[in-house]
């Protein structure tokens, strides 16, 4: 793995990326990227992520900076373990738009 995370079934992780394009923050799943962390993939195998960050870093025309990062097993999918994984989550935090004002009214809806 390029970085120090190796995921096991112990500890799974997911891989991270940012879109080319629109610069959010997106997940890769089973169908591509998304950008909705809860439908990323979770590794628990470090031969199947290091083929999936392969795959990732050949995708240079949609994503940059792949990388895969700890991550557990939540209701609704794959959660954060660490804070920086977790605020990037929330999206741009210099004022409330995009991805936050999505999931707030998402939240609301329920």
């Amino acid at each position: 793995m390029s970085k120090a995370f190796t995921p096991t079934a112990n500890k799974p992780g997911v891989i991270t990326a940012n879109d080319l394009r629109e610069g959010f923050n997106v997940w890769m799943c089973e169908d591509g990227w998304t950008p909705d962390p809860r439908k990323a993939t979770l590794y628990e195998d470090e031969a199947i992520a290091e083929l999936a960050m392969l795959q990732a870093i050949g995708q240079a025309d949609l994503v940059v900076g792949p990388y895969i990062v700890e991550a557990k097993r939540g209701p609704n999918g794959p959660e954060p373990v660490h804070f920086r994984e977790a605020f990037r989550q929330r999206g741009p935090s210099n004022y409330f738009h995009g991805i936050q004002a999505e999931q707030q009214a998402e939240a609301s809806n329920v």
